[in-house]
């Protein structure tokens, strides 16, 4: 079984900085995808940031240039880095990691979610 942990939310003042941390600990396929989405009250979850264990990275058109992903392989961990945070980042965000596996002539997708860590932007 997978376990992910997330810590680092909290409240901070618009245009504050916050980082998010989660350890994955378990069964971890190394060719993973490990990622944050976030699902704000009445709202549907959506991804924020992702990275590749390649290092490649894809990021929420509203996040750009302030949100930063980072990883550590050799640790199963994942981090986020907000920067410039304003209302509308206020949300629960979850920790992610996924692979898939192809044995014989079926794929399957493991997919893994931490508990969430709540982040309020506010004044």
């Amino acid at each position: 079984q997978v376990q992910l942990v997330e810590s680092g939310g909290g409240l901070v003042q618009p245009g504050g900085s916050l980082r998010l941390s989660c350890a994955a600990s378990g069964n971890i396929f190394s060719n993973n995808v490990m990622g944050w989405y976030r699902q704000a009250p009445g709202k549907e979850r959506e991804l924020v940031a992702s990275i590749t264990s390649g290092g490649s990275t894809n990021y929420a058109d509203s996040v750009k240039g302030r949100f930063t992903v980072s990883r550590d392989n050799a640790k199963n961990t994942v981090s986020l880095q907000m920067n410039s945070l304003n209302p509308e980042d206020t949300a629960l965000y979850y920790c992610n990691v996924r692979w898939f596996k192809v044995l014989f002539s079926s794929t399957r997708l493991y997919d893994y979610w931490g508990q969430g860590t709540q982040v309020t932007v506010s004044s």
